[in-house]
């Protein structure tokens, strides 16, 4: 069609009429929630330019599951299993973030074995969630077999989680006080294995990503952030230090004996997707050194606190003495009253800073439960990281960023 528009007559002959101003025609597109990439619980409303994104508009999820309120009539020990399914990729660290702002309320203070049997279950908790996050980032690209590669050890995890608590994606693990079980030498044994064999893989999986030609293409520049809005949106965690911010709670403000190990916080320059899948690769090297000095200073002692009014007790305790069974009881049911208080904790949960701001007083719930969760708070930025890309740019873009369904709604 030239410049003039060439238009059909009511005679059927063809007539030239004045020249037309053609005007750009927006679409507006759902990006799920039925999209396979947005766990059929996010929608994303996209305004289009052709195959240009030049708005969005996020919904929170669907889920809607009222953690806090359901904390605040339970208690505290029953608090423990709505932690699991926040990010459920790395629960145990929601768990023992969860015992942890306990502890500070009592003010029980958790024996030095117990707090590096916490660091080992967290860090490899972080590596389960890491693998998730880059192995699915991956299929995302196009590129099933590092996926293949590295997916079956967050199963030997998963393994070692069933040695710890007998289960393997809502753990449960761990209890006030300290840990529900000591590291038997099958856990040792298991932990060892995976120090040994998965180093290997993983290098494996690096050597088909990281100089991957096709792979740079679509991750390099795509769904960046400056450090600068990154903060104003709250991020923290590995999409924060993406953009170059080198903030770690376990370094800014160590817990559970976390000042005792020497590890690196890797960050990036650009904040984009690819930065955000090397600052992941290498978080995965510093939580294996980590686990390496903790199984080698393993300090000796108990694996759980001497307060029997707050941590259960063994179970082979309850089953033949009636004051164990007494204390059990006592403390399931929440039959002892929390002192009064206001306190905040914070763990570098998988996806940043995860923290519970809890209110006590003096019952038996608690008074008011707020819970940090990072996704919730990065998931906001993702419409302006999405301005100005195509729609497989923002696929790899949520990828990335790791968006956990169960942090979205509490």
């Amino acid at each position: 069609m030239t410049e003039a528009n060439i238009a059909k007559s009511t005679s059927g002959t063809l007539v030239k009429d004045e020249p037309v101003q053609y005007v750009n025609e927006l679409t507006t597109l759902n990006l799920g929630p039925t999209h396979p990439a947005t766990h059929g619980i996010f929608q994303n409303v996209l305004t289009m330019d052709g195959e240009k994104i030049i708005a969005g508009e996020q919904t929170v999820g669907y889920i809607h599951r009222a953690f806090e309120k359901i904390a605040e009539r339970r208690p505290f020990y029953q608090i423990t299993t709505l932690t699991d399914r926040m990010n459920y990729c790395s629960s145990p660290i929601n768990n023992m973030g969860w015992h942890m702002t306990v502890e500070k309320l009592l003010g029980v203070e958790v024996p030095k074995r117990a707090q590096y049997i916490r660091v080992i279950m967290m860090e490899l908790a972080r590596i389960a969630d890491h693998i998730v996050c880059n192995g699915i980032l991956g299929v995302d690209t196009g590129a099933f077999t590092g996926f293949l590669y590295i997916y079956e050890y967050r199963e030997k995890i998963y393994e070692i989680y069933e040695e710890m608590c007998g289960a393997r994606l809502t753990t449960n693990m761990g209890r006030v006080g300290g840990m529900e079980r000591d590291l038997s030498k099958e856990a040792i044994r298991k932990i060892n294995e995976f120090l040994t064999t998965f180093p290997p893989i993983f290098r494996e999986f690096e050597r088909l990503f990281n100089r991957n030609r096709i792979f740079m293409d679509r991750t390099v520049g795509v769904g960046a952030i400056s450090a600068e809005r990154a903060m104003s949106y709250g991020f923290t965690g590995p999409n924060l230090r993406a953009a170059g911010v080198d903030y770690d709670v376990r370094v800014m403000n160590p817990y559970s004996s976390y000042e005792d190990f020497e590890f690196d916080i890797p960050v990036g320059q650009h904040g984009d997707t690819y930065d955000r899948f090397m600052v992941r690769d290498e978080e995965i090297w510093q939580s294996l050194r980590i686990i390496e000095q903790a199984l080698k200073n393993l300090p000796e002692g108990p694996y759980f606190a001497d307060a029997p009014e707050y941590y259960l007790p063994p179970k082979q305790e309850v089953y033949r003495s009636m004051e164990a069974l007494i204390y059990h009881f006592k403390i399931v049911m929440g039959e002892i009253d929390a002192p009064v208080g206001e306190v905040y904790h914070a763990v570098e949960g998988g996806n940043g800073e995860l923290g519970f701001y809890l209110i006590s007083d003096g019952g038996r719930t608690p008074y008011r439960l707020h819970f940090r969760r990072p996704c919730f708070i990065y998931y906001q930025a993702y419409p302006e990281m999405c301005v100005g890309s195509t729609i497989s740019d923002a696929i790899v873009t949520m990828s990335s960023l790791n968006v956990i369904a169960g942090e979205l709604d509490a």
